[in-house]
């Protein structure tokens, strides 16, 4: 769900390392999910959401939406193809209300044409548009689904766009940590726990490490194969954002 890490404030390196897209074991295809946003320190729902997936011919287009009971919105939409590796093909982001550190609004292709609206709290709006490097192994919006996978035990490195306004590039790192159960009913099963790791590569990756400004690391939860799913994140969408947890939720019969 790393389709929930979206743009993240912080510095990059402007050198792309060499890009490994991740091959495709399981296919994607239309489906309707439902999930819940969460304080875990308090397990108050902050948010409730929607997974859209669909098929425009040999493009899969999936939709995340989280409408926030303070009124917020997060609403991000990628687009990829599947074989013989996850390729992403466009992504779109909006992020706004009180949730969030201001607005922003950002979309980029796999051509490297993009444009970012950022507005900060209490600042004026900043504006960039252009054409930049897009590695081939991009993962905006894509991390779930590369967890997916992955095969047991094994990790993967692969790069994520920002925007500042203008576009950055960040190094992810996805590593297995080990396994925790969970219920359904009586019935139990264990979901592999990895670590998402953004980092700021290079000399400028030192100097934030400094400041304190490398990005957030988040935690998912895939269930196992034959049909792995994402089950569980936690961690921060933004730097120096609170702690959210999502979880799969299921649509209520009453207001």
């Amino acid at each position: 769900m790393a389709r929930l890490l979206g743009a993240l404030a912080v510095l990059a390196a402007s050198g792309l390392a060499d890009a490994a897209p991740v091959p495709m074991r399981f296919p994607e295809g239309p489906a309707h999910g439902f999930v819940a946003l969460s304080d875990p320190a308090t397990d108050e729902v902050l948010a409730h959401g929607e997974l859209i997936q669909w098929l425009e011919r040999k493009v899969v287009v999936s939709r995340l939406v989280f409408r926030f009971t303070d009124g917020s919105l997060y609403d991000e939409t990628v687009r990829f193809a599947q074989r013989p590796a996850f390729r992403l093909l466009s992504y779109a982001l909006t992020q706004k209300g009180p949730s969030f550190p201001g607005t922003s609004k950002v979309e980029f292709d796999h051509t490297g044409r993009y444009r970012a609206i950022l507005k900060p709290p209490g600042e004026e709006e900043k504006r960039a548009e252009g054409k930049t490097d897009v590695p081939e192994d991009v993962s905006n919006g894509l991390t779930s689904v590369l967890l997916k996978n992955l095969r047991q035990g094994e990790s993967a490195n692969t790069h994520l766009m920002t925007f500042l306004p203008e576009p950055l590039v960040l190094e992810l790192e996805l590593t297995p940590e080990g396994k925790d159960t969970y219920w359904v009913g009586s019935a139990s099963s264990q979901a592999t726990r990895f670590l998402v790791k953004p980092n700021v590569p290079g000399f400028k990756g030192v100097l934030a490490s400094i400041v304190g400004k490398q990005p957030p690391e988040v935690r998912m939860w895939i269930a196992p194969e034959p049909a792995p799913v994402l089950v569980r994140f936690e961690g921060a969408l933004f730097v120096d954002g609170p702690p959210w947890r999502i979880d799969l939720a299921a649509p209520r019969w009453k207001k």
